[in-house]
């Protein structure tokens, strides 16, 4: 997830310069089990249904990673959505092979809604075709189920359930500028949007992610992974195969992971959608109306962008941010594996600027709308109307356009973070809620690196400084206080504003400090060598440090040192600096470089920080 906490308005604000529609995408067939699909093998047929989701030269590649694929677990899932009741209610069927050395004997689903209430319920659940009862996991979006008999290493499990769940309305506002900062500007535990409107409802916009229950990966004492924490990710899980249908009224549309297999128009009026996706660990499902979308193709890639109307121009420019940095990623990191991509935009809420899943992601629409009204982010918060008075008669009727320039580079940024997030860890997995810090520090130097590879140096310099420095820097003038980035996403007793100066600003750069030691061409070589070992698979905390050494060897005791320092400890203010208002200001050069704020307008800046900072 790229956050877009208040800090980032701030540093927006003293900031200085940087650097015809596509037709819509043809209606697919509907569905239609294959004879067979290129690579497959003698797989169930609605394997090879799912596997067409995976570009034909990847199916082998997943074979190798993940064993037989017709072993991976397999979702079967009905879904009838009613935006104008907010409600969904279906049918989910999950299969699996028992793994491991000893009897399978429970099964856990979760379902991340249920984090703050029970907004989805489970019920008529039958387990290889009898009556079970779910039992309460361990935590609130946690259910188990015992598994009696046990079933042996290489039998398979089934197990059936209903669903039912009523979406809650999006934070007011959640679709403008100001409303979608959460109210502290930031959000997290503190403005209580901890989901960041991941399961929400607008009036155009339903987002379902997390109402398919899916069986979570198990630590090596056999309980099931942390789950939500109020801020960062929610889950992630084991590849699996989906086949989905998603029902919705005429005039809506249904989006998802996976391979579009039609869209199929009902008796009542409605319109069944189905998909098929592969080897994936999530399906998110989101409903709207009205959107329209754009489309090119990107090394046999199909990349979407959805939008709603008023966007359009918006949306467009997304679609080729999109393309740009999937273009770029695939030169470096290897070819993502699926044949679709599709960014649609979110009403999103508590301070996220984007959310992500394998082969979907989501942009908050407050991104969308920035440029062409970026004082509204600020406008009405108490004093906020007196300082930007102040500030703007200070720099004169350039700033807005300096502004609007800034927030476009924010979402190029954050477009590049939620496609380089299907690397990190789409295709290399890790715990995104115990070591958050590996897939996030990833994502963000990969997007720093797309500016510099589609901008150049200088572009992805000032970049750092901005969305990077200038948030921890600002944290620490707040009041916040350094320390391990290294840590589970609960355990950031300061909210967002702490887990994103630390995961966000000062983590990746630990990256950075590792390419200064040991050359651009060894640090390349290492990321690709650890996109390639560890792809359909887990990867570790310090794995990518050890490909690191493989690739440096005489510097392997460097490397170790570099990750103890940025990640462990706390030298931020050494590594990355200290400042003060005007320091920034001449730090970012340009109109602003060579303004002085009068002593009034610091002053009241200074002190607005912390509600800015949400402390």
């Amino acid at each position: 997830m790229r956050t877009f906490p208040g800090w980032w308005l701030l540093c927006v604000l003293v900031a200085g310069p940087a650097v015809a529609a596509p037709p819509r995408a043809p209606t697919p067939a509907p569905i239609s089990t294959p004879a067979s699909v290129p690579g497959a093998g003698s797989v169930a047929p609605e394997v090879q249904l799912c596997l067409q989701h995976l570009k034909p030269s990847e199916r082998d590649r997943a074979a190798r990673a993940l064993g037989p694929l017709d072993g991976l677990p397999r979702y079967r899932v009905q879904l009838e959505v009613e935006p104008k009741e907010r409600r969904v209610s279906g049918k989910v069927q999950v299969e699996l092979v028992a793994k491991g050395p000893d009897p399978l004997t429970e099964l856990y689903l979760r379902l991340t809604p249920n984090a703050r209430s029970r907004q989805v319920m489970l019920s008529a659940a039958k387990l290889n075709g009898k009556a079970v009862t779910l039992e309460p996991g361990p935590e609130p979006t946690l259910q188990r189920v015992a598994v009696e008999p046990p079933v042996a290493p290489g039998g398979t499990v089934s197990l059936e359930l209903v669903v039912k769940g009523t979406v809650p309305r999006a934070a007011p506002g959640a679709e403008s500028l100001a409303g979608g900062m959460g109210g502290l500007m930031g959000g997290g535990k503190q403005s209580g949007a901890e989901d960041h409107g991941a399961f929400s409802a607008t009036a155009d916009v339903v987002s379902l992610v997390g109402v398919v229950p899916q069986v979570p990966p198990m630590d090596a004492q056999g309980r099931p992974w942390a789950g939500p924490q109020g801020q960062g990710d929610m889950a992630l899980y084991e590849p699996a195969h989906v086949l989905a249908t998603l029902t919705v009224p005429a005039g809506w549309a249904a989006h998802a992971t996976g391979t579009p297999l039609g869209e199929v128009p009902e008796r009542d009026g409605r319109v069944r959608y189905s998909f098929a996706a592969a080897a994936v660990r999530d399906f998110p499902v989101l409903v709207t109306r009205g959107y329209q979308s754009a489309t090119a193709t990107v090394n046999s890639v199909t990349v979407e962008s959805h939008f709603a109307p008023q966007d359009a121009a918006v949306g467009k420019r997304v679609l080729k941010y999109a393309s740009q940095a999937l273009s770029e990623f695939e030169k470096r990191l290897g070819p993502l594996p699926y044949t679709h991509f599709r960014v649609v935009q979110a009403p999103l809420s508590g301070g996220a600027g984007g959310m992500e899943f394998p082969g979907l992601v989501t942009v908050a629409t407050s991104l969308y709308r920035a440029k062409a009204n970026p004082m509204a982010l600020l406008g009405g918060m108490p004093g906020m109307d007196e300082a930007l008075q102040q500030f703007m008669g200070a720099q004169g009727a350039g700033l807005m356009a300096q502004l609007g320039d800034s927030l476009e580079r924010t979402l190029e940024f954050t477009v590049a973070h939620e496609v380089a997030h299907q690397y990190f860890a789409g295709l290399v997995g890790s715990d995104p809620i115990h070591d958050p810090v590996v897939d996030e520090s990833l994502a963000q130097y990969a997007a720093l690196l797309y500016i510099e590879w589609a901008h150049g140096k200088e572009a992805a310099e000032s970049l750092k400084q901005e969305a990077l420095v200038m948030p921890y820097q600002l944290y620490r003038m707040s009041g916040g206080k350094d320390g391990r980035a290294d840590r589970p996403a609960g355990d950031f007793a300061g909210g967002e504003m702490e887990y994103g100066a630390l995961v966000y600003g000062k983590a990746p750069l630990l990256h950075q400090a590792s390419r200064e030691l040991m050359g651009d061409e060894a640090f390349f070589k290492a990321v690709r060598a650890y996109v390639d070992t560890y792809r359909f698979k887990w990867a570790c905390r310090s794995c990518f440090t050890q490909e690191l050494a493989k690739a440096s060897p005489p510097n392997a005791k460097a490397l170790s040192a570099l990750r103890t320092r940025w990640w462990e400890e706390a030298h931020g203010d050494e590594d990355l600096g200290k400042a003060d208002l005007q320091g920034l200001m001449g730090a970012m050069g340009g109109d602003l470089g060579d303004v002085k704020l009068d002593a009034q307008t610091q002053k009241l800046l200074e002190e607005l920080i912390p509600q800015l900072m949400g402390q």
